[in-house]
Protein backbone atom coordinates (compact mmCIF):
# COMPACT_ATOMS: atom_id res chain seq x y z
CA UNK A 1 0.00 0.00 0.00
CA UNK A 2 3.02 2.38 0.51
CA UNK A 3 3.41 2.36 -2.92
CA UNK A 4 -0.23 3.31 -3.72
CA UNK A 5 -0.11 5.95 -1.18
CA UNK A 6 3.13 7.16 -2.94
CA UNK A 7 1.56 6.66 -6.48
CA UNK A 8 -1.66 8.40 -5.58
CA UNK A 9 0.29 11.45 -4.48
CA UNK A 10 3.04 11.61 -7.04
CA UNK A 11 -0.19 11.64 -9.40
CA UNK A 12 -2.16 14.10 -7.21
CA UNK A 13 1.11 16.41 -7.25
CA UNK A 14 1.12 15.84 -10.73
CA UNK A 15 -2.64 16.36 -11.60
CA UNK A 16 -1.92 19.72 -9.71
CA UNK A 17 1.39 20.55 -11.87
CA UNK A 18 -0.76 20.11 -14.95
CA UNK A 19 -3.74 22.00 -14.15
CA UNK A 20 -1.40 24.48 -13.32
CA UNK A 21 0.10 24.16 -16.26
CA UNK A 22 -2.76 24.24 -18.07
CA UNK A 23 -4.39 27.36 -16.11
CA UNK A 24 -1.64 29.42 -16.69
CA UNK A 25 -1.31 28.17 -20.60
CA UNK A 26 -5.28 29.44 -20.48
CA UNK A 27 -4.42 32.45 -18.94
CA UNK A 28 -1.28 32.96 -21.23
CA UNK A 29 -3.30 32.01 -24.39
CA UNK A 30 -6.61 34.30 -23.49
CA UNK A 31 -3.83 37.61 -22.71
CA UNK A 32 -1.90 36.53 -26.20
CA UNK A 33 -5.41 36.49 -27.86
CA UNK A 34 -6.88 39.89 -26.21
CA UNK A 35 -3.69 41.67 -27.45
CA UNK A 36 -3.77 40.31 -30.60
CA UNK A 37 -7.24 41.23 -31.13
CA UNK A 38 -6.35 44.63 -29.55
CA UNK A 39 -3.16 44.84 -32.15
CA UNK A 40 -6.01 43.65 -35.26
CA UNK A 41 -8.44 46.15 -34.00
CA UNK A 42 -6.08 48.78 -34.29
CA UNK A 43 -4.83 47.82 -37.71
CA UNK A 44 -8.22 47.37 -38.70
CA UNK A 45 -9.28 51.19 -37.47
CA UNK A 46 -5.59 52.27 -39.25
CA UNK A 47 -6.86 50.50 -42.42
CA UNK A 48 -10.53 52.09 -41.83
CA UNK A 49 -9.40 55.30 -41.36
CA UNK A 50 -6.48 55.11 -44.55
CA UNK A 51 -8.87 53.92 -46.92
CA UNK A 52 -11.75 56.42 -45.73
CA UNK A 53 -8.82 58.87 -46.75
CA UNK A 54 -8.36 57.37 -49.97
CA UNK A 55 -11.85 56.84 -50.85
CA UNK A 56 -12.24 60.71 -49.81
CA UNK A 57 -9.31 62.05 -51.89
CA UNK A 58 -10.55 59.97 -54.89
CA UNK A 59 -13.88 61.25 -54.64
CA UNK A 60 -12.30 65.29 -54.46
CA UNK A 61 -10.14 64.12 -57.47
CA UNK A 62 -13.03 62.66 -58.60
CA UNK A 63 -15.26 65.97 -58.24
CA UNK A 64 -12.28 68.14 -59.19
CA UNK A 65 -11.53 65.85 -62.63
CA UNK A 66 -15.60 66.27 -63.40
CA UNK A 67 -15.43 69.88 -62.70
CA UNK A 68 -11.97 70.80 -64.71
CA UNK A 69 -13.73 68.72 -67.49
CA UNK A 70 -17.12 71.10 -67.17
CA UNK A 71 -14.90 74.06 -67.24
CA UNK A 72 -12.94 73.03 -70.48
CA UNK A 73 -16.48 72.47 -72.01
CA UNK A 74 -17.61 76.11 -71.05
CA UNK A 75 -14.83 77.76 -72.25
CA UNK A 76 -14.44 76.13 -75.36
CA UNK A 77 -18.20 77.06 -75.90
CA UNK A 78 -16.38 80.51 -75.26
CA UNK A 79 -14.07 80.32 -77.17
CA UNK A 80 -16.16 79.01 -79.93
CA UNK A 81 -18.96 82.25 -79.39
CA UNK A 82 -15.53 84.89 -79.66
CA UNK A 83 -14.34 83.52 -82.68
CA UNK A 84 -17.82 83.80 -84.24
CA UNK A 85 -18.26 87.27 -83.10
CA UNK A 86 -14.66 88.14 -84.51
CA UNK A 87 -15.44 86.26 -88.06
CA UNK A 88 -18.85 88.37 -88.05
CA UNK A 89 -16.97 91.56 -87.17
CA UNK A 90 -14.55 90.85 -89.88
CA UNK A 91 -17.11 89.62 -92.56
CA UNK A 92 -19.16 92.89 -91.81
CA UNK A 93 -15.95 95.37 -91.85
CA UNK A 94 -15.24 93.37 -95.29
CA UNK A 95 -18.12 93.66 -97.02
CA UNK A 96 -19.11 97.50 -96.16
CA UNK A 97 -20.03 99.71 -98.66
CA UNK A 98 -17.72 101.78 -100.75
CA UNK A 99 -18.55 104.82 -99.03
CA UNK A 100 -17.88 103.59 -95.96
CA UNK A 101 -14.63 101.78 -96.32
CA UNK A 102 -13.10 105.43 -98.54
CA UNK A 103 -14.14 106.47 -95.06
CA UNK A 104 -12.20 104.00 -93.24
CA UNK A 105 -9.43 104.38 -95.83
CA UNK A 106 -9.25 108.00 -95.83
CA UNK A 107 -9.02 107.33 -91.93
CA UNK A 108 -5.88 104.87 -92.08
CA UNK A 109 -3.91 106.96 -94.71
CA UNK A 110 -4.07 110.03 -92.95
CA UNK A 111 -2.48 108.08 -89.74
CA UNK A 112 0.18 106.42 -91.59
CA UNK A 113 1.10 109.81 -92.80
CA UNK A 114 2.20 110.78 -89.34
CA UNK A 115 4.72 107.85 -89.92
CA UNK A 116 5.01 107.72 -93.75
CA UNK A 117 4.99 111.15 -95.40
CA UNK A 118 4.29 109.82 -98.88
CA UNK A 119 2.76 106.01 -98.68
CA UNK A 120 2.43 103.83 -101.33
CA UNK A 121 -0.89 101.50 -100.31
CA UNK A 122 -1.38 97.69 -101.20
CA UNK A 123 -4.78 97.05 -101.23
CA UNK A 124 -7.29 94.13 -102.40
CA UNK A 125 -8.30 93.42 -105.80
CA UNK A 126 -11.80 93.95 -104.79
CA UNK A 127 -11.16 97.93 -103.88
CA UNK A 128 -11.15 100.18 -106.68
CA UNK A 129 -10.06 103.38 -104.91
CA UNK A 130 -7.69 105.76 -106.68
CA UNK A 131 -4.21 107.28 -105.43
CA UNK A 132 -5.95 110.59 -105.71
CA UNK A 133 -9.55 108.91 -103.85
CA UNK A 134 -7.05 108.34 -100.96
CA UNK A 135 -4.57 110.76 -101.01
CA UNK A 136 -1.10 108.69 -101.62
CA UNK A 137 1.70 108.56 -104.16
CA UNK A 138 0.76 105.15 -105.80
CA UNK A 139 -2.11 102.03 -105.12
CA UNK A 140 -1.53 98.71 -106.03
CA UNK A 141 -3.44 95.86 -105.87
CA UNK A 142 -2.57 92.24 -103.90
CA UNK A 143 -4.37 89.33 -103.70
CA UNK A 144 -3.58 88.28 -100.41
CA UNK A 145 -5.26 91.57 -99.02
CA UNK A 146 -9.02 90.79 -98.39
CA UNK A 147 -9.97 94.39 -96.81
CA UNK A 148 -7.91 97.46 -95.87
CA UNK A 149 -4.57 98.50 -96.80
CA UNK A 150 -1.00 97.87 -96.31
CA UNK A 151 0.83 101.06 -96.13
CA UNK A 152 4.68 101.21 -96.78
CA UNK A 153 7.64 104.08 -97.27
CA UNK A 154 8.47 104.04 -101.31
CA UNK A 155 11.81 102.75 -100.15
CA UNK A 156 10.31 99.57 -98.22
CA UNK A 157 11.72 100.23 -95.28
CA UNK A 158 8.71 101.11 -93.16
CA UNK A 159 5.25 99.04 -93.72
CA UNK A 160 1.98 99.74 -91.96
CA UNK A 161 -0.76 96.49 -91.86
CA UNK A 162 -4.09 98.05 -91.28
CA UNK A 163 -5.87 95.19 -92.67
CA UNK A 164 -9.23 94.99 -91.18
CA UNK A 165 -8.10 91.31 -90.11
CA UNK A 166 -4.92 93.07 -88.68
CA UNK A 167 -6.67 95.56 -87.08
CA UNK A 168 -9.15 93.54 -85.38
CA UNK A 169 -6.92 90.77 -83.99
CA UNK A 170 -4.94 93.74 -82.43
CA UNK A 171 -8.19 94.99 -80.92
CA UNK A 172 -8.94 91.61 -80.29
CA UNK A 173 -6.28 90.73 -78.41
CA UNK A 174 -6.11 93.94 -76.30
CA UNK A 175 -9.56 93.82 -75.21
CA UNK A 176 -10.80 90.01 -75.20
CA UNK A 177 -11.35 89.98 -71.52
CA UNK A 178 -13.41 92.99 -71.61
CA UNK A 179 -15.31 91.73 -74.64
CA UNK A 180 -15.76 88.46 -72.81
CA UNK A 181 -16.98 89.90 -69.96
CA UNK A 182 -19.37 91.82 -71.95
CA UNK A 183 -20.96 89.13 -73.86
CA UNK A 184 -20.62 86.45 -70.51
CA UNK A 185 -20.73 88.80 -67.61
Amino acid sequence: MALDNVTSEIRTLSDAAVKKIQDETAQEISRMQAETDAKVAGLKESEDKRLADTIDRMDRQEASSAELESKKIVLAKKKEILSQVFNETLDELEKAPADKKLEHYKSMVAYAKTIIPEPKVFMSEKDDFSAGDLGVKSVEKDSRITAGLILQSEDGQVEIDMQYSALLRTVWDRDIKDVSDILFG
